[in-house]
């Protein structure tokens, strides 16, 4: 049994974030059954009659439901995780008939594309643990065990950048040239652009020189991608508690932590097969695939080291391995200029041009994202995500202020919500943080309508594009189309930032299970608002709209059980004369007090009676308990 507090103070006048939060939720409820019924079939593939004529495109269809099972997670109905396995399981047969699959899984591409397919897989495991294990476990083996062929234990090192499930697949593309994309070539630029003549052009004539040079430099290897690997991994162990996980994490993960300490901190992004950085590359350490000259630079190289990096800590508990993160993101910042976007070499003009709005034209903070032998390039706006990730994670003084001099570096205003909506789900840190440094208070608010907006236009987009053909050049279009939502909730009620989305595993300070029902999630009418989180002083607020049912809720300390709840402080009304007598005209002002709760755990229950509200203070220890899927109602 769990210690349990029972709320007693009376929700008179439902603050409009809980309205709102509620209304969300129904809202995405009608959403993707209206997503499933206009462009999925009746056996629950994705509506394409076309092939894929190159390695890309699995991601694509796995995108689109991606974060289908992590609604259900935070409290979406019943029927939502049936479904979410149910088109799992569906794409995945279509991408076996199409080739790209074998034994379930990617034939061989790269991680940063690989990661992005699995963000699905990983929620699934998430949400039903005990259905998903032996797939999580087998698709884990392909990198542990040696014998697959895609790694190499005496170098530690993946043996290629594009790597998976068929060993036979080599190289980084099928036949002379790479498949270049006119648009990608103009935004992105060539790999190797030092091994051809000056003034080359690749765009109108593929010169098979350079079809050479990238498979003999950058198609065998080690990348820095491939530590996105780790999450994989890291999800076979939360399922298993298998050595052999924790093993492989620490040792792949800290092969790479060294090869950063010795070129100053700063993670390289290719490793010969020999086991030596730049070995393919005359020395440099940067150049390699999906690395720091080409295509994205510190967008790719610093999602996976933070993946790796917070699943060494899971792994194993030593906090140093996020030192695999910091010294690169502290060194880009150090070249930052500031400069309205409009005056930028961004390559990611889509991304920025919705979130900053007007603030294109407003000079702001950019870092460089690239870094070839002409230096550092492509600067942008700093990508919140890894610092906010950092930050959330260890609770450290130094991870927020380095938050604190990002912000006070900008020109634009953190606590600005704009209604948009980015490929990763997410964008809206700046004026998150802001809300909980106590300078945003009506954050809860706008970003639940921002999301409402953002839903909206999506089902309008989707009822323009619905019953179409749908090509290959267009398959980002369902995923341009998928209606669900997630970034509010999961800030507002789990108080931790949207997953990282090429390959990362969720943070959260808090989660949920309906304590009835007996699965994760809000029960129905419950409204949840972390507010605070500050290890000994999380707050969270739990209301119940139900006017009539009560409701039960385990709340759960950490995204798996990893933090202790020492004690909890919560607010209580004992005094029932605010109900006033018979002929007052209206209620008294309730009396409330607070009390303490020793928990000493990761779980407490509450019971909320129909239209109650409590307050939270959680005292938390972080990180002292095995990260794993086990639930409260395991024995």
């Amino acid at each position: 049994m769990h210690p349990v507090i029972t709320a007693s103070v009376p929700l008179l006048e439902p603050p409009n974030w809980a309205i709102s939060q509620r209304e969300l939720f129904d809202l995405l409820e009608y959403a993707w059954r209206r997503f499933e019924h206009d462009f999925t079939g009746p056996d629950g593939q994705l509506a394409y009659r076309a092939q894929l004529t190159s390695r890309d495109g699995v991601d694509d269809f796995y995108e689109t439901f991606f974060n289908w099972p992590q609604l259900y997670l935070l409290g979406g109905s019943d029927d939502l995780l049936a479904a979410s396995e149910w088109h799992w399981e569906a794409v995945t047969r279509q991408l076996t008939d199409l080739g790209m699959l074998h034994d379930e899984y990617e034939r061989g591409y790269d991680w940063f594309h690989q990661g992005e397919s699995l963000q699905l897989f990983y929620f699934l495991c998430m949400a039903a643990p005990d259905r998903w294990a032996e797939r999580a476990q087998r698709f884990a083996e392909l990198y542990v065990d040696p014998a697959h062929g895609n790694y190499d234990p005496a170098h530690r090192i993946i043996r290629r950048p594009h790597n998976g499930s068929d060993r036979l697949r080599e190289g980084l593309f099928d036949g002379r040239s790479y498949p270049w994309l006119p648009e990608e070539a103009r935004m992105y630029g060539f790999p190797l652009d030092w091994v051809l003549p000056p003034g080359t052009d690749n765009t109108a004539d593929p010169d098979p020189r350079l079809a050479n040079e990238m498979h003999r430099r950058m198609a065998v290897g080690d990348t820095a991608v491939n530590l996105a690997a780790s999450g994989l991994v890291l999800n076979a162990l939360l399922l298993s508690g298998k050595q052999r996980y924790r093993d492989w994490i620490a040792n792949y993960v800290g092969a790479w932590r060294k090869r950063a300490a010795a070129n100053g901190g700063i993670i390289p992004d290719n490793v010969a097969p020999d086991g030596t950085v730049g070995g393919l590359l005359e020395g440099r350490w940067y150049g390699g695939h999906y690395g720091w000259s080409w295509p994205h630079g510190w967008y790719s190289v610093g999602q996976a080291a933070t993946i790796a990096a917070l699943a060494a800590v899971a792994a194993t508990g030593d906090e140093s391995f996020l030192d695999l993160v910091r010294p690169a993101l502290d060194e880009v910042i150090t070249h930052g200029k500031v400069m309205a976007y409009t005056e930028a070499d961004s390559s990611l003009q889509s991304r920025w041009v919705a979130q900053l709005g007007d603030d294109v034209h407003t000079p702001t903070l950019h870092v460089p994202f690239r870094y070839a032998d002409r230096g550092w390039f492509d600067y942008n706006p700093m990508l919140m995500a890894i610092p906010t990730a950092l930050w959330h994670h260890s609770a450290e003084p130094a991870d927020w202020e380095r938050i604190e001099r990002l912000r006070s570096g900008n020109g634009h205003d953190w606590r600005a919500v704009r209604a948009f909506r980015s490929k990763e789900e997410a964008g809206h840190e700046e004026p998150w943080l802001a809300f909980l440094a106590g300078d945003n208070p009506t954050y809860p608010e706008r970003i639940l309508a921002a999301a409402q907006a953002q839903v909206r236009h999506r089902l309008s987009r989707m009822e323009r594009y619905r019953g179409g053909h749908v090509s290959e050049a267009d398959i980002h279009l369902w995923q341009q189309c998928n209606p669900v939502v997630t970034e509010a909730l999961v800030q507002l009620t789990w108080g931790g930032p949207q997953v990282i989305y090429n390959g990362g595993l969720q943070q959260a300070r808090v989660r949920y299970y309906d304590a009835q029902a007996k699965r994760p999630g809000l029960p129905p009418s419950v409204a949840a608002l972390v507010s605070r989180i500050d290890p000994e002083a999380t707050t969270v607020d739990l209301i119940n709209l139900d006017p009539e049912a009560a409701r039960s809720v385990v709340v759960q300390a950490g995204a798996f059980a990893e933090h202790t709840i020492r004690s909890v402080r919560h607010t209580v009304c004992e005094d029932t004369s605010w109900i006033g007598d018979l002929y007052d005209y209206g209620h008294r002002q309730p009396a409330v007090t607070s009390a303490a709760t020793d928990v000493n755990g990761p779980w407490l229950r509450v019971e909320l009676p129909r239209s109650t509200r409590v307050r939270l203070t959680l005292d938390l220890t972080l990180r002292d308990r095995a990260a794993s899927y086990r639930t409260p109602f395991e024995t």
